[in-house]
């Protein structure tokens, strides 16, 4: 029997706390699963929290026990019926208490859906086989290298040094300190008015989540600044790369510091009802964070200190072993500088880093070294130092600096899908290899990790479910005109909002997921889908995984076709087949 079904009739419970008894067809509902995974599904089923709530399985009273309710109880306006029977003809007396019932029988078959998301998973967005791959690259600032959120608070405060004593901006500025939870990749920013905000894939602004400097700006403000829609044309605002004029939107998670500069600053001229341009502010903060990087402040910051602002280093020397082993050729491209790299590889790998690597270019200039054929290749030495000769072959062993990707392809013959290349900028690492030259993409995404474990408690499976089917006895019962039936639907729709701002406080109080919007994708998830086959944590989550593995991307039902198919796992419930490998290293 189909849930549909189940709530057409109309459900009660007879007595209070009491067990419910159904059919043997009725308890097929209360589970989705025969061997379980820790989530209430089998091997052969997906546990797609918006498509599978799983409902504990309810005792079948004792035989010959026929216990008389106390207290029968129903909806208002209908009365107890004895007997063993779950269902029952009677109708509620209006419309009111017939809606009422349908809501109170939903949310009796609503628990909390999957719980097990790994979030060393690897997730695909494309199906790729690694059989097939035969070179691997890899970008290296938050891909080889991941960073501590430490050097967060050293980049903003130095940004903000630069932005008083060489912007000649105000002393108060000084006041603001950096804030961890505040912004979150892939916002946009809008440039003029100063405004930060979360858009979805379909260019829509999600409403609650507009900032001008710290504090939110309410939705009918935004609809006024937006000529009554929430609607941004990012297309002529933004660009391809998110750049701008208009629009601004920040990718890397390099950017958080900026934005969070970017917030504070607005926020100290309007507080003190100082007049400003959010232009100038826009460039000369752009400027200041810019800054520290050319000035290499970030460079000697982590190189003083590798153990503090490097992690996980280990991991990423047992994945280079890893497919070195199974004879797999490797090359890294870095808008980095060798001594950086250098030190920082020789950190986590050893000395002799370099013998893994077919290829290493450094100071790349991404993403111009993926579109444009101008710079050529240059032999650096160790010690920096440049070399004038033409470069015909690349070599392993030897550094290389700028170059292009044309003549990259034509000197290594290294092409289409037998390539994957990983990289966390998804325009600067990963768009023009997908889209122009057929590589395979992997997508290095920090940040999954923490959502993966959020999305994994009770209180988000369960809120969420909830909230699914909440929103569709809202579109099932919408049709009704009765004013008692409009009275309730109103408050189901006031109790849906609830329930959104609540699975998005869950993530950031500002913002929410990077993910997901309300309901829709967000513009990041977008393009993350769009330009990467495979998204993950880290590149150590490949450690799971055999070099011929097959990634499959679930088939999910597309708006018109019904959720026929159970044939595959969650990808984040699954037991990745080479987890055991990870607990020598973590």
């Amino acid at each position: 029997m189909s849930l549909k079904t189940v709530l057409s009739r109309s459900l009660w419970v007879w007595s209070q706390g009491g067990s419910v008894l159904r059919s043997t067809r009725e308890r097929t509902l209360s589970t989705c699963c025969g061997e379980k995974h820790g989530c209430g599904i089998t091997k052969a089923q997906s546990c797609d929290s918006s498509a599978c709530p799983a409902v504990e399985p309810q005792p079948r009273a004792p035989s010959g026990v026929n216990k008389k309710p106390d207290e029968p109880v129903g909806a208002p306006g209908v009365s107890g019926v004895r007997g063993r029977s779950y269902f029952t003809n009677a109708a509620p007396t209006d419309q009111k208490s017939l809606l009422w019932a349908k809501y109170h029988d939903m949310k009796r078959l609503v628990h909390g859906a999957c719980s097990v998301l790994n979030p060393s998973a690897i997730y695909s967005n494309n199906e790729v086989s690694l059989a097939e791959v035969d070179i691997y690259g890899f970008d290296y600032d938050y891909t080889l290298a991941l960073y501590s959120n430490a050097l967060h608070t050293m980049i903003y405060n130095a940004a903000r040094g630069f932005l008083i004593d060489h912007f000649k901006y105000p002393q108060g500025i000084y006041k603001y300190d950096y804030i961890p939870n505040f912004a979150a990749r892939g916002l946009h920013y809008d440039i003029q008015k100063g405004l930060f905000m979360k858009i979805d894939a379909f260019h829509y602004i999600q409403p609650g989540t507009v900032y001008r400097g710290l504090s939110p700006v309410p939705d009918e403000e935004v609809l006024q600044l937006y000529g009554g829609t929430f609607h941004i044309p990012l297309e002529q605002d933004s660009g391809f790369y998110g750049k701008g004029p208009k629009v601004k939107q920040f990718m890397d998670i390099f950017s958080i510091p900026e934005m969070t500069l970017l917030a504070a600053a607005n926020d100290f001229f309007i507080t003190n009802e100082i007049d400003y341009d959010p232009v100038h502010l826009f460039k000369d903060v752009t400027e200041a964070v810019g800054m520290v990087h050319l000035k290499g402040y970030m460079y000697k910051w982590i190189m003083q200190d590798l153990d503090k602002y490097i992690l996980r280093g280990e991991e990423t020397e047992a994945v280079l072993n890893k497919l070195v082993d199974h004879g797999k050729k490797l090359f890294l491209i870095t808008n980095s500088p060798f001594a950086f790299v250098d030190k920082g590889m020789t950190h986590m790998v050893g000395k002799d880093w370099r013998d893994f690597f077919d290829v290493v270019i450094v100071q790349a200039d991404k993403p111009h070294f993926f579109t444009d054929c101008i710079k050529p290749f240059r032999r650096q030495d160790n010690d920096g130092a440049l070399r004038w000769d033409k470069i015909k072959s690349l070599e392993k062993g030897e550094i290389y600096k700028q170059g292009n990707l044309f003549d990259f392809l034509r000197l290594t013959g290294w092409r289409g899908s037998k390539v994957l290349y990983f990289g966390d900028h998804l325009y600067s690492d990963l768009a023009d290899l997908t889209l122009r030259h057929g590589w395979r993409t992997g997508a290095i995404v920090p940040e999954l990790e923490q959502e993966t474990r959020i999305v994994s408690t009770s209180q988000y499976s369960t809120t969420l479910t909830w909230m699914q089917a909440l929103t569709g006895l809202l579109e099932r019962m919408q049709t009704n005109q009765d004013p008692g039936a409009r009275e309730v639907l109103q408050e189901w729709q006031q109790e849906r909002e609830e329930l959104r701002l609540m699975t998005k406080n869950l993530f950031n109080p500002h913002f929410g997921s990077i993910f997901r919007t309300c309901h829709n994708p967000t513009y990041f998830s977008r393009r993350l889908c769009r330009f990467s086959d495979l998204y993950m944590a880290s590149i150590s989550c490949l450690l799971n995984y055999d070099v011929s593995y097959t990634f499959y991307p679930r088939r999910t039902p597309l708006q018109h076709e019904a959720p026929l198919w159970m044939d595959q796992l969650c990808t984040g419930c699954r037991k990745t087949p080479h987890l055991e490998e990870m607990a020598q290293i973590r």
